[in-house]
């Protein structure tokens, strides 16, 4: 007991209860100011006992000691004990001021002890000591259901078990041996450390006033307050559930339609080389492919080259300046150096490049006088099924080289180029002339740049290409060659993209089915709102902002189509619609909750369900006040889930009604007091009647 400073009070403080309780962890944390971690709290138990000498041997430990508890300096000593009973503790007890008499929250049996075994002894060697019973371990009321408490077990840790519910005291239980024993009731956490400072303070305050009632002419003890009351400890409230999105395999897919080459309706001819590829890709793409194949071309008129070179080229009816009006529109569109319209000029006597097939009276041919395009076709040929289709061929000139087109084709499937293609500047020249100015950003910049091109693709290019796609393809339909009728009226579409994305269109469009030779297919049960969102997807990998009172035929779309990244995207969509909701002062959103619950289960949509709950677990107070016919319309398992993971939970409403009741009396007793203390003011003796005459009260 030395060090002890002037004017100081020294406290006395002894900890005992059964062992594994916690209470070298609560003196730890109050005398060390030690914050331990899930894993060592975990750990198997090893009795310790922190030593006394501490405060003689380290400084912090002793300036730690040192605290002002209603305006009175207090030097607190803690002693640790041995949770044995067999163990003499008898000087232990020696000259005491106070004993915390420690049980855990996990071990009723530990409460129990308390009652039959440590309460006597204390009163055997302490009969006039105050005695405080402390409820340890408070953080597993709710934790022992929590996914990070319960991995530590198991394999992990084979000597020590989790938890269960029946194995908690809840703070009625506790609070009713404690009226028992006469003594004041407080919770602590080392893990979260709730009421560890409290519980030593008002253990302070029990010891002083005590002592104040033995030393009644100390002046200082004067001030001293009551145990104060300690509010209830309200759980954490629960996250709501992370939401993982499958990763999606659009670049593969995109890639796949490429190379696979069906459902293609334009070829490029560069020399010697084809490239059959998709007019709404490449429209979507360049701005210079989609003015020119949106050019009219109906009434184009069959012609040979050699006729062409002779005479001026018409569309249709349009005289000779109006294709040149058109022409020009092409070429002012184009924004190119001195160099490359020189590179042209000399480049400019090639001769007509040999084409698919032979030209036939009925096709539509025309030349065009462009840096790029040489000559635009539309010829009937037959596709792998024997059927007639109209192909858009366009021949290119020898400014772009089929290296360098390839290269720049793959970029706009899938937003990457090879690796190992080192001519840079043929690429970068042929993304000018086909206004891909992302790429030609992308191939300005460093060397290591550009090698981790075929890793990650260009996303500021993707966004470009897919906001394109879902403007001209899912919007306006450009280039479609499938029409769905839906419930509600028709969308159109591209087989090749269907069938790249999707592996139940891929069965219906590419097998046996009437469907892969049909130009309408009928799609019943299925809204235009509902497809809207399902072609999105398709094209761009995304979907728009989804109301949650609509998800619902998404979702089962999404799952009859056996498209777990779409119903991942819709999942998300559809909570942060809810989460908005929340934010305003109504109750829509849990009845949204309670509606979507159980169907969106049926469409193994798991990862809003669960969102689902949790958020009706937390709101469980609101849903009893406004929702309760909802409520009772859930499955009884449901039911009984919430009851059990509602927040807060009962134990804590029970304890904070307590704490509230507690509070009330006190208010109302500290009124009366002050009450009686000024009735006593107003006179003295038998001379009060007197005085209040005097005074007119």
């Amino acid at each position: 007991m030395d060090n002890e400073q002037p004017h100081q009070e020294l406290v006395k403080c002894v900890l005992v209860g059964d062992t594994a309780v916690g209470k070298t962890r609560l003196i730890c944390a109050r005398a060390c100011n030690k914050h331990v971690s899930l894993s060592q709290l975990l750990s198997t138990h090893v009795p310790t006992v922190w030593a006394i000498d501490q405060y003689r041997i380290y400084k912090d430990v002793l300036e730690r000691s040192w605290e002002v508890v209603d305006g009175v300096n207090v030097s607190l000593r803690l002693w640790d004990t041995f949770g044995d009973h067999d163990k003499d503790r008898r000087f232990a007890y020696g000259r005491s001021d106070v004993v915390l008499l420690c049980f855990s929250i996990a071990s009723p049996i530990s409460l129990r002890n308390c009652k039959a075994m440590w309460y006597p002894e204390i009163r055997r060697f302490c009969p006039d000591v105050p005695v405080i019973l402390v409820g340890c371990k408070n953080d597993l009321r709710y934790m022992y259901r929590d996914e990070t408490y319960l991995s530590y077990f198991g394999e992990r840790s084979t000597f020590v078990r989790a938890a269960l519910k029946s194995d908690l005291v809840m703070p009625d239980e506790a609070r009713a041996v404690a009226k028992e024993l006469g003594v004041a009731y407080y919770e602590t956490s080392v893990f979260t450390y709730f009421g560890v400072n409290e519980v030593f303070e008002n253990a302070i305050r029990s010891a002083l006033i005590a002592r104040r009632q033995q030393r009644f002419w100390m002046t200082n003890l004067k001030k001293v307050q009551k145990p104060l009351l300690q509010a209830p400890f309200r759980p954490p409230k629960p996250p709501p559930p992370e939401v993982t999105v499958v990763v999606g395999n659009y670049r593969q897919d995109m890639y796949n339609m490429l190379i696979s080459q069906t459902h293609t309706d334009l070829i490029l001819v560069v020399g010697a080389s084809k490239f059959p590829v998709h007019r709404f890709m490449l429209a979507a793409a360049s701005n210079v492919f989609y003015r020119l194949l949106n050019t009219e071309l109906t009434d184009m008129g069959g012609r040979s080259s050699s006729e062409s070179s002779m005479v001026s080229s018409t569309f249709g009816e349009a005289t000779t300046a109006d294709f040149n009006d058109d022409t020009e529109c092409l070429i002012r569109h184009e924004s190119r150096t001195q160099r490359m319209w020189e590179q042209l000029k000399r480049r400019s006597s090639y001769q007509a490049l040999p084409l698919i097939e032979t030209k036939k009276p009925s096709d539509l041919y025309k030349d065009l006088h462009h840096p790029i395009f040489q000559n635009i076709r539309l010829v009937q040929m037959e596709n792998m099924r024997g059927i007639n289709v109209t192909q858009t061929i366009v021949t290119l000139t020898k400014l772009i080289t089929p290296q360098a087109l390839q290269q720049c084709l793959q970029f706009i499937y899938t937003g990457t180029i090879e690796r190992e293609f080192h001519n840079l500047q043929e690429i970068k020249q042929a993304a000018d002339f086909l206004e891909l100015p992302q790429l030609t950003v992308l191939l300005s910049k460093p060397q290591t740049l550009l090698a981790s091109l075929n890793d990650e693709p260009n996303q500021h290019f993707c966004l470009s290409i897919k906001e394109n796609m879902g403007k001209h393809c899912v919007g306006d339909g450009c280039f479609s060659d499938v029409t769905f009728e839906l419930d509600d009226g028709q969308m159109k579409a591209h087989r090749a993209i269907l069938v790249a994305r999707c592996d139940v269109m891929r069965a219906m469009l590419a097998g046996d089915f009437r469907e892969a030779h049909s130009s309408v297919i009928v799609f019943p049960g299925v809204t235009i709102y509902t497809f809207h969102k399902l072609l999105c997807y398709l094209y761009t990998d995304e979907i728009p902002p989804i109301s949650a009172d609509k998800c619902l035929n998404l979702l089962e779309l999404a799952n009859r189509l056996c498209l777990p990244r779409l119903l991942n995207l819709v999942e998300c969509r559809v909570i942060e619609d809810l989460t908005m909701i929340s934010q305003s002062e109504t109750n829509e959103t849990v009845d949204h909750c309670l509606k979507l619950l159980e169907p969106v289960k049926l469409h193994n949509a798991h990862q809003l369900a669960e969102w689902c709950m949790s958020y009706l677990c937390v709101n469980y107070n609101i849903i009893c006040k406004f929702s309760l016919k909802g409520l009772k319309a859930l499955h009884q398992d449901n039911q009984e889930y919430l009851r059990e993971h509602r927040w807060p939970p009962v134990w804590y409403l029970k304890d904070f009604d307590y704490y509230q009741r507690c509070i009330n009396e006190m208010n109302k007793e500290l009124k009366n007091s002050r009450r009686d203390s000024r009735s006593d003011d107003e006179g003295c003796l038998c001379f009060t009647g007197v005085f209040s005459w005097l005074l007119g009260s």
